[in-house]
């Protein structure tokens, strides 16, 4: 059984909450409806995988510093706004259960928001000299942009490889996570190998991570996302992808035609899941998912025995052990 998240924070527990703390400071300011929509966002926190991943990371080379604080809320600061970004491009109405801040006060003020939250993350590290710091979180933010984009491209024909697949998730899910771990080492002044060897775990723990996220689509768990939402946004992911792979060229055209055409269709939905399923499509994505976590383990395994280490292993099983 996978650790929660709170055992997984417990050598860390100190420093998120100083981070807490922090970061609200960080949000703070002059004009007060700023100041009420990123209050009512600090109320959404979630699980706060990404500091916890930028502390642990750091606990792994040697040490949390002031830098690790200001690298994990640089972190969250540009990852928020392509959050809020997304909900206007994508019109999404709720993130986490509460409504999307363009749902509650309109496009404009959420794109000058999201604009905002990617300046103070600038600032933050430009004031204290943390350029390797925004060097890395850029370079991830430049990633999920292209690998949105890539998805769209691929999408309207819905015959993306699974080659294509890997790189799209490895740049709109990874490159954060990866992001997340480079970041925290880098925090500690270690030399470029030491943060290139976490960067590499943090991208093995993202590819699983989307791999499991895709899996729930198919039912793979009690709890969880609605079954299907993938297939009614005809985004092709493994296990589809495999399994139309094993597939002969009238089955594979007759699976493309209900994903174009009968995508809000729950018959038609349910019978492309049988389909993926008896194609073994969720027994081979498993498959590839625990080879990332396999490659991931070793990874983590060339630093240092501690309880970071020990607490990084437990966040490596939760994210493929989660119900949702």
């Amino acid at each position: 059984m996978a650790a929660s998240m709170k055992s997984i924070q417990n050598p860390i527990s100190k420093e998120m909450e100083i981070f807490g703390k922090k970061f609200k400071a960080e949000l703070k300011s002059k004009v007060w409806m700023l100041d009420k929509i990123t209050s009512y966002m600090l109320k959404q926190k979630g699980k706060q995988v990404r500091p916890v991943l930028v502390f642990l990371s750091a606990g792994l080379a040697g040490g949390i510093s002031e830098a690790s604080y200001r690298g994990a809320s640089l972190i969250e600061l540009l990852h928020t706004a392509t959050l809020v970004h997304d909900d206007v491009v994508d019109a999404s109405e709720q993130r986490r259960g509460f409504f999307s801040v363009n749902a509650l006060w309109g496009d404009k003020v959420a794109v000058l928001l999201g604009d905002y939250l990617l300046a103070k993350g600038l600032l933050l590290s430009l004031d204290h000299n943390d350029f390797k710091l925004l060097q890395i979180v850029s370079k991830a933010v430049k990633e999920m942009s292209e690998g949105e984009l890539l998805q769209l491209e691929k999408a309207r024909k819905l015959d993306i490889t699974e080659d294509v697949y890997y790189e799209i998730i490895r740049q709109k899910t990874a490159t954060l996570i990866e992001a997340c771990c480079a970041v925290g080492v880098a925090s500690t002044g270690a030399d470029d190998a030491t943060v290139q060897k976490a960067a590499l775990m943090g991208e093995k723990i993202g590819m699983a991570f989307q791999i499991k996220d895709d899996l729930f689509d198919f039912g793979t768990d009690e709890i969880g996302k609605p079954l299907g939402i993938d297939i009614k946004e005809k985004k092709m992911t493994l296990p589809l992808i495999y399994a139309l792979s094993q597939a002969d060229k009238s089955t594979q055209r007759k699976i493309r035609k209900m994903m174009r055409n009968h995508n809000e269709d729950p018959k038609k939905i349910n019978e492309i899941i049988d389909f993926v399923k008896k194609s073994d499509g969720l027994g081979y994505a498993t498959k590839v998912m625990n080879q990332y976590i396999t490659d991931a383990r070793k990874i983590l395994d060339s630093f240092p025995e501690s309880d970071y280490r020990t607490s990084m292993h437990d966040l490596i099983s939760y994210v493929i052990e989660r119900k949702k």
